[in-house]
């Protein structure tokens, strides 16, 4: 790893199939993981996933949601709230407030 910053490009933001909007922030295979910004729209609900061979961290940093995961029953998430999500389980999150939901993805392994 070296030292540098890497800055946010709005640019880089991409619509996926489940309905959230991704921006890669790192993923160069040097760190072990990989982190992306993701952003839901007020009123959606992304599509059920999951990730192969790939534990997942969400990390809250704006607006709220309802997170379904798993056999779980759904929990409502907030600023500051952390979601573990292990390889294989099936996962959806819906905005539920007024504004943009936003949160870090952090994928261990990198998400390829």
């Amino acid at each position: 790893m070296k030292a540098e910053v890497i800055r946010f490009k709005r640019s880089k933001e991409a619509l996926t199939a489940e309905s959230c909007f991704i921006n890669e922030l790192i993923n160069d295979g040097a760190d072990g993981v990989s982190v992306a910004r993701a952003r839901v729209e007020p009123g959606i609900t992304t599509a059920w996933h999951l990730l192969d061979g790939v534990d997942e961290l969400y990390v809250i940093l704006q607006g709220e949601g309802r997170m379904e995961l798993g056999t779980l029953k759904p929990k409502a998430v907030g600023v500051g709230d952390v979601v573990r999500i292990p390889a294989g389980t099936r996962q959806r999150i819906t905005n539920t407030g007024l504004s943009d939901l936003i949160f870090l993805c952090i994928c261990r392994p990198g998400f390829t």
